[in-house]
């Protein structure tokens, strides 16, 4: 199996562990929050962090990776951002109404596309931009249902957005640019992250939801539903990073969408909550911009890649034409030097 199929496959791993792992902590999020009415979202979230940096310290304990330092400053800032950007769109969800809290969400990729094009010189084809487009007015239809504004509100989803945004960017520079996998770069910023919702979780929680996280009553099936979700939550970062560092921001964004739309038929399947001809065409039509984006970008890469293919194989070919005419004027001149003592020898 050649390197290109190779890293195919993990792709495509990476995609399938994100969708179930996403799809099975919302469904037991769901549960702890709506039924068992444990509705700290913040703090939870820190607990997941938390649990995901010890297993992965058990696993490089164990040798299933190797630790890979690289620069403090980038780790430190990097995890702080993670850490302040998943506050803020609980923030954003709970000073909004929800179908404000769906644009919010929805408005992320055109903002990566943004960013990456100003900032990392990033080219996005028309066909990819109108496949987005697509998407995104499937998603807003099918999730988006009462905007209500207010001041306050749209500032924290503004920032929860442009935060959510440079993380994410940030997640697939630093990959490439230090040259860690996805594991070393969790494994590293995870304290950062869970630190910083530890410290403030607590916090936004009570502004949030009026009730105190310590106060609560931990009954074993709440403590069941919380380790389910701190263990599945484990999948859930791992695969994030690991989607980021193999495809783009954008795409684990349109990921995330899809998502979404497979939460929504998992609610009505399972769960039986209300679904209507909004859903069902907001759905649809999102499919449809999933599947010519995924369509679309994998034309275009192995484009890249045949192209990338003809410059090496030219560059080759480049390399080897200098041999040739060195050799070709090597053999002259040693033609000329083997005819020159014979003209000599007849002249004299």
């Amino acid at each position: 199996m050649g390197e290109g199929e190779r890293f195919q496959l993990g792709t495509i791993g990476a995609l399938t562990l994100s969708v179930v792992s996403s799809v099975s902590i919302v469904i037991c999020n769901k549960a702890l929050m709506s039924s068992l009415h444990f509705i700290f979202a913040t703090t939870l979230t820190s607990w997941h962090l938390l649990v995901t940096f010890c297993s992965l310290h058990v696993a490089l304990k164990m040798r299933f990776f190797e630790h890979k330092p690289f620069e403090q400053k980038a780790v430190v800032g990097f995890g702080i951002l993670n850490g302040i950007s998943i506050g803020l769109l609980n923030l954003s969800l709970g000073f909004n109404s929800v179908g404000f809290y769906q644009m919010t969400k929805l408005a992320i990729i055109p903002c990566t596309v943004l960013l990456e094009t100003l900032f990392l010189g990033k080219r996005f084809s028309k066909r990819i931009q109108l496949s987005l487009v697509i998407l995104l007015l499937g998603v807003g239809i099918a999730t988006v249902t009462d905007l209500q504004l207010n001041a306050l509100g749209s500032f924290l989803s503004l920032l929860a957005v442009i935060t959510t945004c440079v993380a994410q960017i940030m997640t697939n520079t630093i990959q490439k640019k230090y040259k860690v996998s996805s594991t070393q770069l969790l494994y590293q910023s995870c304290p950062y992250q869970a630190a910083t919702l530890l410290i403030c979780g607590p916090y936004l929680d009570k502004l949030l939801t009026d009730r105190n996280v310590f106060a609560f009553e931990y009954t074993t099936q709440v403590m069941f539903f919380i380790i389910l979700s701190c263990l599945i939550s484990i999948s859930v970062n791992f695969s994030t990073f690991l989607v980021i560092g193999k495809t783009s921001p954008v795409t684990y964004q349109v990921l995330g969408h899809l998502k979404t739309c497979l939460v929504l038929a998992f609610g009505y399947i399972l769960l039986h909550d209300p679904f209507s001809w909004r859903n069902v065409l907001g759905i649809l039509v999102a499919l449809i911009g999933m599947i010519s984006y995924s369509y679309y970008c994998t034309l275009e890469n192995q484009q890249k890649a045949a192209e990338a293919a003809a410059e090496a194989s030219q560059a080759r070919e480049g390399d080897s034409d200098p041999l040739l005419k060195v050799e070709n004027g090597n053999a002259a001149l040693n033609s000329s030097g083997q005819k020159g003592p014979a003209w000599g020898k007849d002249k004299d």
